[in-house]
């Protein structure tokens, strides 16, 4: 496999930066807003699911598909919970299941958890994409892909595809997990850790790379239909010159809306790869887009809303700054983020004002929120999953 160098965007980037500024430049977290709340949201259920993150960057996710939402930690715990009372439905190891304690290594899931159709789906870091039984967590097939399966799989067309720490796009049959093609995404040696998931459409697979560019794949062949830079290497340090695409793109009426890590925020025809609008703006976070707006948290951590046609900034909120926020996410009107020291933010969507906060797990957030039904899940680095509603 290639040898890279991976940087922790949040933690690494703030202590690398620490290291280069005056003790009275330092960058500091903002302190806690206070926010006079005009609602409480409820706690459904919580449920410990392992051993959760720990200290470890990882953007392992629940999923959630009819009355069941599925979760894991890192070290291979996987359970099925019901939706409404959190009753555990199964739970399987996968450091057992599938020989890893051999050499007395844990799996090492990463990525994010997938399901679909009678299937559930999850990378590791240890190169494998292994694919679960929904109604009883039995092991259905297991592959070996490139290098560390870093994305959340993605499912289309029979395919299950996975991009790979080392830059390789590659698409796997869904029946039995064997591949189906690969195409390389040219990594450079030095990049933010964690990797594009694909967005698909119109028989395309669009997805960042660590190069700063972006391409459409066609699904059926594996062939480049086009790429397209976003982001200019610019800066004299490494830190600086970082300009990966590690978020998921956005297509929306044949647009897609994508952003780099000190890079542009762009909106690009689908066919053909051109650049409709750009804004100097970076981030390695996915976005919300609307059918008028998108939200953006940025690598600052300010929070933006801006106009879907044009780019043009609409507000800003930046009583959060350098909080190391999770993604945003759109639930029952409001704009939700999670913070490092296990907060969620809700804000109102129209002008970016607070208007609830509350404390959520000691441990910290660090994986986007994700709606379920109609309540907001959120999985604390420690592993407690807890289900909400308004």
């Amino acid at each position: 496999m290639q040898l890279r160098k991976t940087l922790l965007v949040g933690l690494v980037a703030s202590v690398l930066l620490a290291g280069c500024l005056s003790e009275q430049d330092t960058v500091a977290m903002s302190p806690l807003p206070k926010v006079e709340n005009q609602f409480n949201p409820r706690v459904v259920w919580d449920k410990s699911v392992g051993n959760g993150i720990g200290h470890y960057y990882s953007r392992l996710s629940p999923a959630w598909q009819g009355s069941t939402v599925y979760v894991a930690d890192r070290y291979g715990v996987v359970k099925a919970l019901d939706i409404d009372s959190g009753k555990e439905l199964w739970a399987i190891n996968l450091s057992k299941k599938t020989g890893f304690l051999s050499s007395n290594l844990p799996v090492l899931l990463s990525g994010g958890l997938t399901v679909f159709d009678d299937r559930l789906y999850v990378g590791t870091e240890k190169a494998k994409v292994i694919a679960l039984n929904t109604e009883n967590g039995k092991v259905e097939w297991e592959s070996t892909v490139a290098g560390e399966a870093l994305s959340r799989p993605v499912v289309e067309s029979g395919l299950v595809l996975i991009h790979t720490g080392n830059g390789l796009l590659q698409a796997l049959k869904e029946t039995d997990g064997s591949i189906v093609w690969s195409v390389n995404m040219d990594a450079p040696p030095l990049s933010v850790r964690g990797e594009s998931a694909p967005a698909v459409a119109y028989g395309a697979a669009v997805v960042g790379g660590d190069n700063g560019r972006i391409s459409a794949v066609l699904l059926s062949q594996g062939e480049l239909i086009w790429q397209k830079r976003i982001s200019q290497v610019t800066g004299s340090t490494e830190i600086d010159r970082l300009n990966d695409v590690d978020m998921t793109p956005v297509i929306s009426d044949n647009v897609i809306y994508a952003i780099a890590y000190n890079g542009n925020l762009v909106a690009m025809d689908m066919r053909s790869g051109q650049i409709i609008w750009k804004r100097d703006l970076g981030s390695v976070n996915d976005m919300v887009v609307t059918d008028d707006n998108i939200f953006i948290v940025d690598q600052n951590d300010s929070i933006l809303s801006l106009r879907k046609s044009d780019g043009v900034t609409l507000w800003t909120q930046s009583d959060l700054l350098h909080r190391h926020l999770t993604a945003p996410e759109m639930y029952n009107g409001y704009l939700v983020v999670g913070d490092s020291e296990g907060y969620l933010h809700w804000l109102n969507m129209a002008d970016g004002k607070f208007v609830a906060q509350h404390k959520v797990d000691g441990s910290g957030l660090l994986s986007r929120p994700v709606v379920a039904s109609d309540k907001l899940m959120v999985q604390a680095k420690d592993g407690t999953v807890y289900l909400y509603t308004r």
